[in-house]
């Protein structure tokens, strides 16, 4: 009865509100193991919090409602400052009004004080080193607002904000708080619509339904590169993008794909991609997360799915209404802004193994991929990544008959052909004479029966 009663309190303490799921090669959604699981879930009297960002070892929350920056130490345990008020370069004190965005650097603390339409710069002693409001500028329409709802700075000390009444990109400003213009904009689709307003008239064109892009949602810097993501779009190519100093999407040319898709034999499980929130571990791994489905996906550096994870629950572990994610500590963090708490996802040992073997891979150590490989699939025999995995290693490691059975298994026909045509080269190598010779035989034996 004691041990009944056990395995019940864990199982009780492990379960999650939602069902474990990836992508097997016909792009159906089938079972698979979790990556990660619900570790804990923090409350702290948030209240429709917005951004959560981490840094040197503590989480810092834009606590919009509440006015305020709420710094926890980095197990969540406990809060170790709260910014709400702040002195103006002129000694004046100043509040927030609800701020929806925060960044941090070594040096400052960049707050998108949102409802204040200005952006501060402030450092950890709450004195304001620069104040940003709307540019007067030709290229800012001066009819809209300045409602920063997310901030970043890049190393050289750029500063890149979201507006929420923006479409053309995000707001780019130089370490001085001059603007410099819009980075990285979405573009609208091109339509028949769109070609017919060059043949019709002024009258005519504002009668119109309008062709405007979609705004960016949210973003996260890594290296020099600026990843963002939109919550709404007609385009595939415009819901994760990662873009380079001169703002061209690094991603645009391959086939990439992020979040849910349909299906091709089953559309239960389809959910067109609502992604509010992107981040970028310290590994390189792209995390985003779905507003409308709560789902989380984790994505390698090329842009391979590694784990789904989430959901819209009531349970604890599941989101009412996510609003932003972090990694860090190698655990990912949600932040809800209607349950007004964050959720701690850590890895499972099935994780880890994965993250083990692939950044091993991209260290170059395709050998030791193998054994975890095998683990894996003993875990997960629907794992498509890891049949992907055993086959680039085998074909690294220049076991090529190998790597085209793992390739098939994967339905990977480039990583087939690129195994086949090293295994043909060597093969026939080692049989030329042998070929040569029943070449010689066939031509005889061919000539001798037309005489």
């Amino acid at each position: 009865f004691i041990v009944l009663i056990s395995i019940s309190i864990k199982i009780t303490a492990n379960a999650t509100p939602y069902i474990s799921y990836n992508y097997d090669n016909f792009g159906d959604a089938v079972p698979s193991q979790a990556g990660y699981i619900t570790e804990k879930v923090v409350d702290y009297a948030f209240n429709e919090p917005q951004d959560i960002f981490f840094h040197s070892d503590k989480f810092y929350i834009a606590d919009t409602q509440n006015n305020r920056i709420v710094v926890l130490d980095n197990s969540l345990d406990n809060i170790t400052t709260i910014y709400d008020s702040f002195i103006m370069p002129d000694g004046s004190e100043t509040i927030l009004n609800q701020p929806e965005g925060v960044f941090v650097s070594e040096e400052y603390l960049y707050i998108a004080d949102t409802h204040n339409e200005r952006l501060l710069v402030s450092d950890f002693n709450s004195k304001v080193i620069m104040e940003i409001t709307k540019p007067v500028s030709e290229v800012y329409d001066q009819n809209k607002t300045f409602q920063p709802a997310k901030v970043l700075a890049d190393k050289s000390g750029n500063i890149y904000v979201i507006s929420e009444n923006i479409t053309t990109g995000c707001m780019m400003f130089s370490k001085n708080g001059e603007f410099i213009g819009f980075y990285g904009a979405n573009y609208s689709e091109i339509n028949t619509e769109t070609i017919r307003n060059y043949f019709v008239s002024e009258k005519k064109k504002s009668r119109l339904k309008r062709s405007i892009p979609t705004g960016i949602n949210n973003f996260d810097i890594s290296e020099s590169f600026i990843y963002t993501c939109t919550e709404h779009s007609e385009k595939n190519v415009d819901i994760i993008k990662k873009l380079n100093a001169s703002g061209k999407n690094v991603f645009a040319d391959r086939e990439v794909y992020f979040g849910d898709y349909q299906p091709k034999y089953n559309s239960v499980y389809y959910n067109k991609p609502e992604i509010c929130d992107v981040d970028i571990s310290e590994n390189g791994y792209i995390v985003c997360i779905d507003r409308k489905t709560g789902h989380i996906f984790q994505y390698d550096k090329e842009c391979k799915l590694l784990f789904i994870m989430g959901n819209i629950s009531e349970q604890s572990g599941g989101f009412e209404k996510p609003s932003a994610i972090e990694t860090a500590n190698n655990n990912i963090y949600v932040l809800d802004s209607k349950k007004n708490n964050i959720t701690v996802f850590s890895e499972t040992d099935f994780g880890k193994k994965v993250h083990k073997a692939v950044d091993l891979y991209n260290l170059g150590y395709y050998s030791e991929t193998l054994d975890l490989w095998n683990d894996i699939l003993k875990y997960d025999g629907n794992y498509t990544y890891a049949y992907n995995g055993m086959a680039y290693a085998l074909l690294r490691n220049g076991d090529y008959k190998s790597s085209m059975k793992y390739a098939k298994l994967a339905d990977d026909s480039e990583l087939y052909n690129k195994a086949f045509g090293e295994y043909r080269t060597i093969f026939l190598k080692e049989n030329a004479s042998k070929i040569f010779v029943v070449a010689v035989i066939v031509t005889v034996l061919v000539f001798r029966k037309k005489r």
